[in-house]
């Protein structure tokens, strides 16, 4: 299996995390707030200190591609892209919410029924989310959501749904169904995506390093607009 490199940036928490053979051998993670672009070269420094210590050669770099906090993804690719061209190796782009509902999927293991809903917080009752089932596969794409009682209805309609992440707390106010689960503390991290990052460096699915650009989250913000326009015009 692949060593790999890689750097979680989407919200206020920074991580950084190594891995090789499929075993995370270095982990640092911040959940001070928004502090990447202090942190994220220290943390990456002490990946590349243990790569080094222990004769390991680093094959790729895994960066989370959003969707996120602008600053936060800008600064994990910027980093990203500087080590990918200096050690000559692939970029490995891993989507956000693929991250959230993998790792939470894995914890819940046997048990994990129904569908999995990830969320970002995008300011008031917007979030950016999307749902998977107990396998990964998606159900429902990544979409910005304006949420009260019936945005999610017809899927709780049909049974379970795990909500999750930090757009997840303010929706347990209005999503009262007696099918939705809430889930605190769950947060995208560095070591969680090594799972998904191996798969795609398995299958050489690579980004294109000179032109990667992460899913800013301004990007959902003109989706979030069209919809209010959509919606009124009804």
């Amino acid at each position: 299996m692949a060593c790999i490199l890689a750097i979680e940036t989407s919200t206020s928490v920074c991580s950084v995390a190594l891995a090789s053979a499929g075993e995370v051998i270095c982990d640092q993670v911040s959940f001070d707030g928004p502090s990447h672009a202090s942190l994220v070269g220290v943390y990456v420094e002490e990946c590349l200190n243990v790569l080094k210590e222990r004769g390991l050669k680093l094959d790729a770099v895994a960066v989370s591609s959003g969707p996120g906090s602008y600053t936060g993804l800008r600064i994990g690719a910027s980093v990203a892209k500087g080590l990918c061209f200096g050690f000559g190796i692939p970029l490995i782009g891993v989507h956000t919410l693929d991250v959230m509902a993998d790792m939470v999927i894995r914890r819940a293991g046997v048990e994990a029924e129904g569908l999995y809903c990830p969320m970002i917080d995008a300011r008031r009752m917007e979030v950016y989310a999307a749902l998977y089932n107990k396998v990964g596969e998606v159900v429902r794409p990544v979409a910005a959501d304006v949420v009260d009682a019936e945005t999610y209805a017809a899927y709780l309609a049909e049974g379970r749904v795990t909500f999750f992440g930090d757009g997840a707390a303010k929706c347990a106010k209005v999503i009262t169904s007696p099918h939705a689960v809430f889930v605190e503390g769950v947060s995208p991290l560095a070591s969680g995506m090594f799972p998904l990052a191996e798969k795609a460096f398995a299958e050489k699915r690579f980004e294109d390093v000179a032109y990667f650009e992460p899913f800013y989250l301004k990007e959902f913000r003109a989706t979030i607009a069209k919809n209010k326009v959509l919606g009124a015009a009804k």
